[in-house]
């Protein structure tokens, strides 16, 4: 998923490993000093972090051979802190009725400011439509599309949720983020309206079978290095 096989590396972090102070400090740039969607006296310390952090799987990518965190995403699992995603959206599928601990929340997504575009920005962050032009600037050729950080870290919480066992994923995420993931064959269903909610979100569920099937059905290459 990188730009050669050794430009980035991926780790899942592991529990109470101390790459994790760098995962909240990253958070706190983008969430709290970058995008104001955070208050900086709710995270004391230039950390970010909450309740669920001690519930979640935390994955990270860096520049092989470098030490900086340069993006981070998070995979909430079940516990008593519940989900984000029923606590901040309207969910028009009753959650409760389904088995609890084939869930996990895609949550915290944040790429450090240097490895982001404006273009990005405005599709990760914002509403704005994905139009065929904007894509073709983010992403230039197949090599780019391969390429994209944000696609690596959403093969890590893929193969975690295939080594878990879990069936769904949970998401938060503006409109352009899931115009983008549904071009590249990644595809989740609407399971509620938009809402204010570190911008203007939806809530989103993807059975993990059947995302992959869909994967590889709309972008072998994709899905084999998903797979590979």
């Amino acid at each position: 998923m990188a730009e050669s096989p050794s430009l980035f590396e991926y780790i899942k972090v592991p529990p109470g490993d101390p790459l994790l102070l760098e995962v909240f400090r990253l958070r706190y740039k983008v969430y709290v000093e970058e995008w104001g969607f955070e208050r900086s006296e709710d995270h004391p310390g230039g950390m970010e972090r909450d309740a669920y952090d001690d519930h979640s799987v935390h994955f990270v990518v860096r520049r092989t051979g470098e030490e900086h965190v340069i993006g981070t995403v998070r995979m909430i699992v079940n516990s008593e802190c519940g989900f984000p995603i029923e606590k901040h959206c309207t969910l028009e599928r009753d959650l409760s009725v389904m088995n609890r601990e084939g869930f996990g929340e895609i949550s915290r997504l944040a790429i450090s400011k240097e490895y982001r575009r404006r273009t990005t920005d405005s599709v990760y962050r914002d509403r704005e439509p994905l139009t065929p032009e904007l894509f073709r600037r983010m992403y230039g050729g197949q090599r780019r599309l391969e390429n994209d950080i944000v696609l690596g870290l959403y093969r890590g919480i893929c193969m975690e949720s295939l080594e878990r066992g879990n069936e769904y994923l949970l998401a938060v995420m503006a409109r352009g983020l899931v115009t983008l993931l549904r071009r590249v064959g990644i595809v989740f269903d609407a399971i509620g309206p938009e809402q204010n909610y570190h911008g203007l979100r939806a809530p989103y569920l993807g059975r993990v079978e059947t995302m992959l099937e869909e994967l590889s059905r709309r972008n072998p290459g994709l899905y084999a290095r998903f797979m590979g």
